[in-house]
Formats: C-alpha cells, sequence, structure tokens
C-alpha cells in the first residue's frame, strides 16, 4: 500500500542512479534505503519526500552520500544561465563565477553554456 503512494520517489531512486537500494514496508512504515552518488541527489529525494502528506509517519529513510568533494552535477536546460543556477542552488545569482571556476574544463566563458552540459555544482 506505501509502495503505491510514494511510486514517484522510487521512481525517482531509480533515475538518480541510488546503490544500495532497499525498499519494505515494515511496522506501517516505508522504510527506504540507499546510497546517492553526491548531496544534491540525497537534497533531491528528500524534497520530494517532503511532499507527500503524511510523510513523517510513513517513512523512514537512511539516505547516504558516496562523494563529497562538490555538491553535485546538475544537467544544463533551456534558459538556464550560471546566474540563474547559482540563485537556485546557493540562493545567490552573484555566485555564478564559483559554478564557473570549477567547470573551466568544459567552459571557456561564463555567458556560453549549452543545454545537455554537465557542470560541477561546489559545496555551498
Amino acid at each position: 500500500m506505501l509502495k503505491e503512494k510514494y511510486q514517484e520517489l522510487l521512481d525517482l531512486g531509480i533515475k538518480l542512479q541510488v546503490k544500495n537500494g532497499d525498499v519494505r514496508e515494515e511496522g506501517g512504515k516505508l522504510h527506504v534505503k540507499g546510497t546517492t552518488t553526491y548531496q544534491y541527489e540525497k537534497n533531491q529525494l528528500w524534497d520530494k519526500i517532503k511532499t507527500y502528506p503524511n510523510w513523517e509517519n510513513e517513512i523512514a529513510a537512511d539516505l547516504k552520500v558516496e562523494k563529497t568533494d562538490i555538491y553535485g552535477v546538475y544537467t544544463v536546460k533551456s534558459g538556464d544561465t550560471l546566474s540563474k543556477i547559482a540563485k537556485a542552488h546557493f540562493g545567490d545569482a552573484k555566485r555564478y563565477m564559483e559554478i564557473f571556476n570549477i567547470n573551466k574544463d568544459i567552459l571557456t566563458n561564463p555567458d556560453l553554456i549549452k543545454v545537455g552540459q554537465q557542470l560541477k555544482i561546489p559545496n555551498k
């Protein structure tokens, strides 16, 4: 019953390639366990969990992070700018140069990013 209610969450876990994933219903709770590559993916899962009414009483999540060298990897979408990405991840558009600097291996100009590029997001 709970697995069905939280199917979108479980699908997100698959999409984010959660490793060592385990989901089981026990004692009226859905126990979700796994390891994300970066904190960014873990936060996406928690953001999704919190969209469900009554999740506090229905979910027991044990999510770990494999790599902590960066916050995560973001895929550029149409309409994105480094400022917009910085605002979304840091709450401050002016921090766009931090994203540019950590991605100098693929970026040559902070005003030129392309849809589909995988940008490293530095730790906050």
